[in-house]
């Protein structure tokens, strides 16, 4: 699955299963439902995970935590818009973990 392909399932409102944890967090985020993405965020223990829930932070606004999150993702929090931090994540992610 290419960006393309996944970035048009959140405008079809149904992520399917077969999605890999983190990709299901970000189109969750992307329909609205920060709970649901922050749980799956919170549940990985990767630095993936932590970049994911970092960026969940900065969504919710809360930079304290983000902050906290980034560094546990090995990254520094970013100076961009979130729109296009979440093709960057979705993207790098799709390359790791081809769903499907």
């Amino acid at each position: 699955m290419d960006y393309e392909e996944f970035s048009k399932i959140k405008d079809v409102s149904e992520i399917p299963d077969y999605l890999p944890a983190l990709l299901r967090g970000l189109l969750l985020e992307a329909l609205g439902d920060w709970d649901g993405a922050h749980e799956i965020a919170q549940n990985e223990h990767t630095r993936d995970g932590s970049w994911v829930h970092a960026y969940l932070h900065r969504v919710e606004g809360d930079l304290s935590n983000s902050s906290y999150w980034y560094s546990n993702a090995g990254r520094k929090m970013p100076d961009m818009e979130l729109k296009k931090e979440w093709e960057i994540i979705s993207k790098e992610l799709l390359g790791k973990y081809q769903p499907g």
